[in-house]
């Protein structure tokens, strides 16, 4: 791999200061932060999603944040694309691309491709969106987790978009998203480090719990309430968000305000669970403590001289 381009990859559950990190190795070499995460993308919800904030932002050049409409759907096929194009630029800047974030799926796809998924039948899809519209994608999620709970365990009940997807490939091609994102497919163009922040999920759940108060102090809920005005359909893809799905649920009187926070801070410890599952799994990971930011960027140094950039 010493002829590919390096890429370095900082992943790990929400909250775990992965953006610290990537700006540490930034002070010692010059690097630029690509984001990986699924929610980081919608331009109305940079408060509730915990996207780099202005000082964050000014310490480097940070690429694929805030970019997406609310109404408007990613997938990591687009990702993919948009990455590889991200990529290219920073490094033709000769800077050291840094691929932050948590979505697994999308840091997966980039490294090792993209399943073959044949085309679905188009009555198919048809039926599943038909259940989904009638049963929502709760009901798609039990299913999927009694034939594929792997993949079950990654995603959130709420998502329709992924729930959807998983039930019509399942229904289509009589195998599992785990099956399909297991073939190997594809050699990927880079040389990468994997960097992943590692904590106890019990130490973890009352920083989640305290950043989700900052997060209200710093007016989430007028963010809510703005996007909500743009885009008041409570189906569009960026209101599946963990935080902005509770924040409408109280702006549509579905629950209260202190509801809605307990559940916002619930949901965010489930889906820190999920990733920290899915990040077991994956190879090739050097783990850090949270914080622990000069270690990292010595690391990083040591693997560029060991291979080049």
């Amino acid at each position: 791999m010493a002829d590919k381009p390096s890429i370095l990859c900082v992943l790990g559950p929400t909250g775990t200061g992965k953006t610290a990190a990537a700006i540490a190795v930034s002070k010692r070499l010059p690097g630029s932060v690509i984001n990986f995460d699924s929610r980081q993308i919608y331009r109305d919800f940079p408060i509730i999603t915990a996207q780099p904030d202005d000082g964050e932002q000014a310490a480097c050049p940070h690429l694929m944040y805030g970019f997406l409409e609310t109404s408007e759907k990613m997938n990591a096929a687009r990702f993919v694309d948009m990455a590889h194009g991200a990529i290219a630029e920073v490094l033709s800047r000769n800077r050291l691309p840094m691929l932050v974030g948590g979505t697994g799926l999308y840091l997966r796809s980039l490294l090792q491709g993209i399943a073959p998924i044949p085309e679905i039948p188009g009555e198919i899809r048809a039926a599943v969106l038909s259940r989904l519209k009638d049963e929502g994608p709760q009901a798609l999620h039990r299913e999927l987790t009694e034939v594929d709970p792997d993949y079950a365990a990654r995603i959130h009940p709420n998502d329709s978009q992924r729930n959807a997807r998983a039930a019509e490939v399942y229904a289509a091609t009589g195998k599992t998203m785990t099956w399909w994102h297991s073939e190997e497919h594809y050699k990927t163009p880079y040389r990468y480090l994997k960097v992943g922040m590692k904590i106890p999920l019990d130490d973890l759940t009352p920083k989640l719990a305290a950043r989700i108060d900052v997060m209200l102090e710093h007016e989430a809920l007028q963010e809510a309430r703005a996007a909500y005005a743009k885009c008041p359909d409570p189906e569009a893809p960026g209101w599946t968000g963990i935080g902005c799905a509770e924040l409408l649920a109280y702006i549509r009187r579905e629950m209260s305000l202190a509801e809605a926070k307990e559940k916002w801070v619930k949901n965010t410890r489930a889906y820190a669970k999920r990733q920290m599952t899915w990040f077991k799994k994956e190879k090739d990971i050097e783990w850090f403590a949270p914080g622990d930011n000069e270690a990292i960027a010595l690391r990083v140094e040591q693997w560029l001289a060991e291979g080049g950039c």
